[in-house]
């Protein structure tokens, strides 16, 4: 029996006065925090939430997200993390889905909780920052004495994150103590020497999210080195902080380094204890890579990753790196480029139908990428890129049928189809090219267009509505919305973004509306989205 919590456990044991958390002029050493997370465990068990039972936790980040976190698998729960910017309607079928009992949010955020609540099994609301009405303060809610770690098996559920599929409807993944354990010890040893007691590491990326999770707030209690929790991004803070703090360790997305980079003053900071940067989320401009790399002597190394590969898959190093690649496979994990049913479909039948055959056959690998993408023959060298390892998750929760499409049984392995086409090399780099039909990714984070149509279809004036991604500087994609007004409409470009913010998370919104007469359509009813990107990119 293991939990990944032992892990942390031996690190309290190794290094119990060092500091596990830094935040806002304090600090949390191993045992102080050993001990938060103990009593958070103990106070679930009291209000009988235990082994199995879903928490809820809707925070931004800070040092409650950690100890609610370890303190859940400590009693033997399950995480559910969700976005601190969904609002109500977004929790809601997260919260009804898992079927959570409680919910550790934001002062801020515990209206949301309790508007929902009646419609969930939530039954305890933890409030961070502020008394709420109808919530438990957090440190009111700590239990006197602390629980000791509840064993769980490898294969059991430790974190339930939600990632939207195709067809916009988020769905429930499944990771195991075991996926979450391998993937934090496989990704504390990309960077040289490895993650080590002393390195104190930002943590930029959400914990909602699992990058942030996994690889950073994992890899740090993992190696005992100090988490630095931040909030919300904001370049010239970060930036400042990575100076003052003398920070070693950063990952973030392709935004963030743009961010920075771009800064008036960039020049003027000096890095000198970063020793090791990491791009994912989205592909990294060779462009930011190379002025990052400039301006600060710290080799940027770009890699990748998916919430149901928990994450890391790929990864290039200070001793491998092609520029343009997101890396070689971690050791552990296995990769292949395949000519799936699944992949580029509208490329290659001009809309949105997959073709009918599937073989699964390998695709030739090229000799040396990065390829001239404008002079190869793309159909010739690209598949689907497919993962096999003990990172990938045990299932989608209650989706038989979504399971029966992620994954292909071959060679007595379970491959997980990723949705991303690409291309690898005879040096087994690999390098993505494109996103499998139509979800959009904007400053890394995932946006499936149907959530967006959906809320548009809900307005008054919206006849018609299809959402697509097109090229953005900063963000490597940004929203778009095409909308058929109705014939009475009033409502204005602005009143249609200004709409979608105030019910959607505010990366979803679309940045962009454009009214148009119709929508091109195919002869059976679907829009040719395709048509609407070229547009979008005119």
């Amino acid at each position: 029996m293991t939990n990944l919590v032992t892990d942390v456990a031996e690190t309290v044991d190794a290094n119990p006065d060092s500091a596990a958390i830094a935040y806002d002029g304090t600090e949390l050493t191993y045992d102080e925090f050993w001990e938060q997370a103990g009593q958070f465990a103990r106070a679930l068990e009291d209000r009988g939430i235990g082994e199995g039972d879903r928490v809820g936790i809707y925070l931004p980040n800070l040092p409650q997200f950690v100890v609610a976190f370890y303190g859940t698998l400590r009693a033997g729960g399950i995480i559910v993390p969700m976005n601190p910017q969904y609002k109500a309607r977004e929790i809601e079928h997260m919260l009804g889905d898992s079927g959570a009992k409680a919910v550790v949010a934001l002062a801020d955020l515990v209206p949301n909780v309790l508007e929902v609540q009646d419609d969930t099994d939530v039954e305890q609301v933890v409030s961070v920052g502020a008394d709420v009405d109808g919530a438990t303060d957090f440190d009111g809610f700590l239990a006197d004495d602390t629980k000791d770690v509840v064993d769980r098996a490898d294969d059991d559920i430790a974190v339930q994150p939600y990632t939207s599929g195709t067809t916009g409807t988020p769905k429930g993944v499944l990771l195991t103590h075991h996926n979450l354990a391998f993937t934090t010890r496989a990704n504390a040893d990309v960077p040289p020497g490895g993650f080590q007691a002393s390195d104190r590491l930002i943590g930029t990326l959400p914990l909602f999210h699992i990058y942030g999770m996994s690889v950073v707030m994992n890899g740090a209690m993992y190696s005992g080195g100090t988490y630095y929790p931040v909030p919300e991004w904001d370049a010239p803070t970060v930036m400042n902080q990575l100076e003052d703090d003398e920070i070693t360790i950063m990952f973030g997305v392709p935004a963030m380094f743009n961010d920075m980079i771009n800064q008036p003053d960039a020049e003027s900071y000096e890095f000198e204890a970063l020793r090791f940067a990491n791009s994912g989320g989205s592909s990294l401009p060779i462009e930011v890579l190379e002025r990052f790399e400039e301006l600060w002597g710290v080799q940027l190394n770009e890699g990748y990753g998916l919430t149901e590969t928990s994450p890391v898959t790929h990864a290039n190093t200070d001793d491998a790196r092609r520029k343009g690649s997101i890396g070689q496979p971690l050791e552990g994990v296995e990769a292949k480029i395949v000519d799936s049913a699944e992949r580029s479909s509208a490329d290659r039948s001009g809309g949105d139908e997959p073709p009918e055959d599937e073989d699964f056959d390998e695709v030739p690998r090229v000799e040396e990428g990065p390829i001239d993408e404008d002079e190869a023959d793309l159909h010739e060298i690209t598949g689907e890129l497919v993962i096999h390892g003990p990172n990938v998750m045990k299932e989608y929760y209650g989706l038989p049928e979504a399971n029966e499409e992620a994954f292909t049984e071959e060679d007595g392995k379970r491959w997980f189809h990723t949705g991303d086409i690409g291309y690898w090399d005879e040096d087994d780099f690999y390098y993505v090219v494109d996103r499998e039909k139509h979800m959009i990714v904007t400053g890394g984070y995932n946006v499936y267009p149907r959530e967006v149509e959906e809320l548009l279809f809900e307005h008054d004036d919206i006849a018609d509505a299809a959402v697509v991604g097109v090229p953005d500087d900063r963000r490597g994609e940004t929203v778009k919305a095409f909308v058929v007004p109705t014939p009475d409409a009033e409502a204005t470009p602005d009143d249609i973004k200004q709409y979608c913010l105030e019910n959607l998370a505010e990366y979803k919104h679309p940045r962009e509306v454009e009214f148009v007469q119709e929508l091109p359509r195919t002869t059976t009813g679907k829009v040719q989205k395709f048509e609407l990107r070229d547009e979008g990119d005119d």
